[in-house]
C-alpha cells in the first residue's frame, strides 16, 4: 500500500511539473559555432530549420569600413561633396497612389516587400513606422558622453506620400534635443515588430526575419521652405501634436542620412546605398 501511494505521489508530481510549462515556440539561437549561413536568400521552408540547428546565424555581409556609406564623406565633410547630395535633397512624390489610399482607409499597412528587395524593405519599415528609438551622445551629467536612447514619434510623409526622409516634432526641453545641440549626429532604430506582421508570423522581435532598420545621420532643423510639408507629414500621422502646448516651443527637425542599415532575413545584414534607398518605393 505504501509503495502504491509513493508511486501515485511521484506521478502527481510529474504531472504538476509538466503543467508548469507551455511550448510557445521552437526557436533557439545557436551562435557559438564558427559556421555561418552562406546563403542569405533562403526559402520560407528552410529558414525555420536553420534557427534550431548548430549553425551560427550571423555574419557580416559587407567589408569593414569607417562606418559611413560608400561615397559619403566623414561627418566633418558632410554637405561638401556630391556623394552626400542625395541625403540633402528635399523632394517627395506628388502623385496619389490608389492602392495606398485604399489600404490606408482600411487602417492597415500593405504586406511587406519580399526580403530580397532590401531597399524597398527599408523604405517600407521607415514609412509604416509611427515611432522609433533615437540614440544620441548624452550631455546629462551622470552619463555624459554615453549613448542615450529616447522614443520619438516620426513621419517620412503622409500615408500616401513617402519620402524616406524622417521628420520630428521636438521641444528644446527634451534631453535628446539638448544632446543634439552638442553633437548633431544620431541613429534612429525601427523594428517591424511595431506592426502586426511579426505577431501574425509569430516572429520574436529579435528573429532576423522580423526586420530591423537603423538610420544614422545628422539631425537638422527643417528649413522654412520645407516647413509646410514637415507639418503635413507629422500632423497627418500624429494629429494630437497640433494641440500640444505652444509654451514648449515645439519645432521641426529631420534626419539627413549618412547610413542605412537593415537586418531583414537570416544570414547577414545590409548597408543600403543612399541612392537605392531614396529611389525605392515602400508600396
Amino acid at each position: 500500500m505504501r509503495s502504491r501511494c509513493c508511486l501515485l505521489a511521484a506521478f502527481a508530481s510529474l504531472l504538476a511539473a509538466c503543467q508548469s510549462y507551455s511550448l510557445r515556440g521552437s526557436v533557439s539561437w545557436a551562435v557559438a559555432s564558427s559556421d555561418v549561413v552562406e546563403d542569405a536568400d533562403l526559402s520560407e521552408e528552410v529558414a525555420p530549420a536553420l534557427l534550431v540547428d548548430g549553425a551560427g546565424l550571423w555574419k557580416q555581409a559587407y567589408p569593414a569600413s569607417n562606418g559611413l556609406a560608400d561615397g559619403v564623406e566623414s561627418p566633418g565633410e558632410l554637405g561638401k561633396s556630391e556623394g552626400h547630395d542625395v541625403a540633402q535633397l528635399f523632394s517627395y512624390r506628388l502623385e496619389k497612389l490608389e492602392k495606398v489610399e485604399k489600404q490606408a482607409s482600411s487602417g492597415a499597412p500593405p504586406p511587406p516587400p519580399p526580403h530580397r528587395e532590401t531597399a524597398r524593405t527599408a523604405r517600407y519599415v521607415a514609412h509604416f513606422s509611427d515611432w522609433g528609438l533615437l540614440s544620441t551622445i548624452s550631455t546629462q551629467d551622470q552619463i555624459k558622453g554615453l549613448p542615450f536612447g529616447n522614443i520619438f514619434s516620426i513621419s517620412d510623409g503622409p500615408q500616401d506620400n513617402s519620402t524616406g526622409l524622417i521628420y520630428f516634432y521636438v521641444t528644446p526641453m527634451d534631453n535628446s534635443v539638448s544632446d543634439l545641440k552638442s553633437n548633431p549626429y544620431a541613429s534612429l532604430t525601427f523594428s517591424e515588430a511595431e506592426g502586426e506582421f511579426c505577431r501574425q508570423m509569430v516572429y520574436d522581435p529579435e528573429d532576423p526575419r522580423c526586420a530591423r532598420l537603423t538610420l544614422t545621420g545628422k539631425m537638422v532643423e527643417v528649413a522654412p521652405e520645407e516647413l509646410a510639408f514637415a507639418k503635413e507629414a507629422m500632423f497627418s500621422r500624429h494629429p494630437v501634436m497640433a494641440k500640444w502646448p505652444v509654451g514648449h516651443k515645439w519645432f521641426f527637425m529631420k534626419l539627413e542620412l549618412v547610413q542605412v542599415w537593415l537586418q531583414d532575413w537570416i544570414g547577414g545584414t545590409s548597408l543600403i546605398p543612399l541612392q537605392d534607398y531614396f529611389t525605392a518605393t515602400p508600396y
